[in-house]
């Protein structure tokens, strides 16, 4: 009988496209959902990025563990400087609701901001001092890292780092 409701092309159709359906929803469940955005801006030139895999807390600190390995993850996005430019630092809402901090060869905030936007002399972020001499030498690449404070005073929930290269 339901040979006679159903065709076989029909139904193979049928099962293809409930397979199909299917097979999107588990995918779909699959991903992950998106961290915030940091972006850095040089004159006209942008680079974006998500916090590096397993470095963002979804609204919870990171362990001192995690903390440590993001910290030393190589970032993903780079940007060229050229001397005195103004490197612009942008945050979603979301990390600047709870507040965020930068930090390249030295501290660079003195603290932190909950505005979505800093923007700093590209001659800061390359400063190295050395602490025996006090002599301040420009680094031809520096790693920043932008970091979503957390609850507690030592707490982070949130890791995204870009390199910037000094043109000459």
């Amino acid at each position: 009988m339901t040979a006679a409701l159903f065709s076989r092309g029909k139904g193979r159709r049928a099962v293809t496209a409930a397979c199909a359906v299917s097979l999107g929803l588990v995918a779909l469940s699959a991903c992950d959902k998106p961290t915030p955005l940091a972006t850095v801006t040089v004159g006209s030139n942008t680079v974006t990025a998500e916090a590096s895999n397993g470095c963002y807390g979804d609204g919870k600190d990171l362990s001192s563990k995690k903390f440590k390995d993001c910290l030393s993850a190589k970032p993903e996005k780079t940007i060229r400087v050229t001397p005195g430019d103004k490197v612009r630092i942008g945050v979603d809402p979301e990390i600047a609701k709870s507040s965020w901090g930068l930090i390249a060869n030295n501290p660079v905030m003195a603290e932190a901001s909950k505005e979505t936007y800093r923007s700093f002399d590209s001659e800061t972020l390359f400063a190295r001092q050395n602490p025996q001499t006090g002599q301040t030498t420009l680094e031809k690449k520096v790693t920043i890292t932008v970091a979503e404070l957390g609850k507690s005073s030592q707490g982070v929930k949130g890791i995204w780092r870009f390199t910037l290269e000094r043109d000459s």
